[in-house]
């Protein structure tokens, strides 16, 4: 491609590595009507076939930032929200650098426990009972008190946890040595559980509901449903997410409409009202109770894997999605989404959620037609041969759209039989439901690959 032909691309910059930064790259590419030079910080393999991968630290957000000026990058997307909680978007918008994203306060939604359920509190959003503590004792009295009943309860680490910060606890006992662990031995790190959240657990299905917002209007995604646990029929530790559907049952329109009047909408006021109108993608984890649905939590972006199986079926183009929403003109856009259903099938590396090995060359790839599936690369790099390794825990997102949520998945498990490396796991019941249906338990929202939860199919940490 010539110099004069590169000069006319629009730049855009990418943060993060997994499946879902793949699905974004891969989403602008599919859908832009304009030539993209696309970079992505710092990438994968998957990643790397579609964008430039330059040796950036993306911790380093001044170093981000001056990359982003030396190449004159027009627009930044960030994908995971510890940058987003950091600041990132602060720093950039002090420097005149387009980013599309939530500031520093918008952030805390996710960044703080405390912060999002005081948030629900003052602006009536339906949400679980719940008190704040200070200290281990004051958190040991708050369970004694009897407030909370001697059922279920949640304990919640203030800050961002890695995905170790939420106990839901079935007993009193487990209650207390979740605070102990939390509060005392630090297992979620030294800075998240300064302070807790104890809430009461709701019980019935689980939902994400994620939305495109630009301060103050907004641009519903379709609904998406994960599925936490490792194992078969919802069995073993939960994970960051082993598959996603996204079809008409996840919510229905009666109570998807509930939920944008009663929890988006005086999200989205609420922000303006506090001073950081929210602009990026709001993610909200739902718990669809007899009572209505109740929000269990805010993520300030995009889910893993929800993204990859809701942005199959976009057929808006994504760069003018984002313009929109840092220029603030959403409420013009007509967003559109293919009809029908989507599915993702997590395949993962042995031993996942817990200690696995790495680095096993991944075969197959090549035999998979791109033509209906699209297979997102989270944990892969190229070894010294040129060949994919398998090297995170959750490793590629097989991904499909389809009519029918069967078909979906028939085409994500075809393709699945190609794809192989020693040690590779998958769940063979995405989509399925499980026991009486009921999830107890809450999410969390730091991009978690480890957590804890109990209960009757149980979806637990996200």
């Amino acid at each position: 491609m010539g110099a004069s032909a590169l000069k006319n691309m629009r730049k855009i910059l990418i943060i993060g590595s997994g499946g879902r930064e793949h699905a974004v790259v891969w989403a602008l590419r599919k859908t832009s009507q304009e030539a993209l030079q696309l970079f992505c910080v710092p990438g994968n393999a998957g990643i790397a076939e579609l964008a430039e991968t330059p040796c950036v630290s993306v911790n380093d957000h001044s170093s981000l930032a001056e990359f982003v000026e030396s190449q004159q990058i027009d627009l930044t997307f960030v994908g995971p929200e510890a940058p987003l909680v950091a600041g990132i978007v602060d720093l950039f918008t002090q420097r005149g650098l387009r980013i599309v994203g939530p500031n520093a306060a918008a952030a805390r939604l996710e960044g703080s426990k405390i912060s999002a359920k005081d948030f629900m509190a003052r602006h009536k959003i339906p949400t679980a009972a719940y008190r704040v503590a200070e200290t281990p004792g004051e958190a040991i009295e708050c369970l004694r008190s009897g407030e909370f009943g001697a059922g279920p309860v949640v304990i919640k680490a203030d800050g961002l946890a890695a995905g170790k910060g939420v106990v839901v606890a079935s007993n009193r006992a487990e209650a207390e040595k979740a605070i102990e662990d939390l509060m005392i031995h630090h297992v979620a790190g030294s800075d998240a559980a300064q302070r807790v959240v104890i809430e009461e657990a709701l019980t019935g299905r689980e939902a994400s509901l994620l939305v495109f917002a630009d301060g103050r209007d907004y641009a519903l995604m379709p609904a998406a449903r994960d599925h936490k646990r490792i194992g078969e029929n919802d069995t073993g530790p939960n994970t960051g997410g082993m598959g996603t559907i996204t079809d008409s049952s996840v919510l229905d329109k009666t109570t998807q409409a509930r939920v944008v009047s009663e929890i988006v909408e005086p999200t989205l006021a609420g922000a303006r009202e506090e001073g950081f109108p929210f602009k990026g993608v709001l993610f909200l984890g739902l718990m669809l109770t007899e009572d209505g649905p109740k929000l269990l939590e805010y993520n300030v972006r995009f889910g893993d894997p929800e993204t990859q199986a809701i942005l199959v079926r976009l057929k808006t183009d994504l760069v003018s999605i984002f313009d929109s929403m840092y220029a603030g003109t959403l409420g013009s856009l007509h967003v559109e989404w293919s009809e029908g259903a989507s599915a993702c099938v997590v395949a993962a590396n042995k031993g996942y959620p817990g200690k696995y090995e790495s680095g096993a060359v991944i075969e197959g790839l090549d035999d998979v037609s791109t033509d209906s599936i699209q297979v997102f690369h989270a944990g892969t790099a190229r070894n010294a041969n040129g060949r994919i390794t398998a090297t995170g825990g959750r490793v590629l997102g097989v991904t499909a759209g389809a009519e029918r949520l069967s078909d979906a998945l028939a085409l994500c498990y075809g393709a699945l039989e190609k794809i192989h490396w020693p040690g590779m796991q998958f769940r063979r019941d995405i989509g399925r439901t499980f026991g009486n249906n009921a999830d107890i338990g809450h999410t969390t929202g730091n991009n978690a690959d480890i957590g804890h939860t109990t209960g009757n199919n149980a979806e637990g940490v996200r």
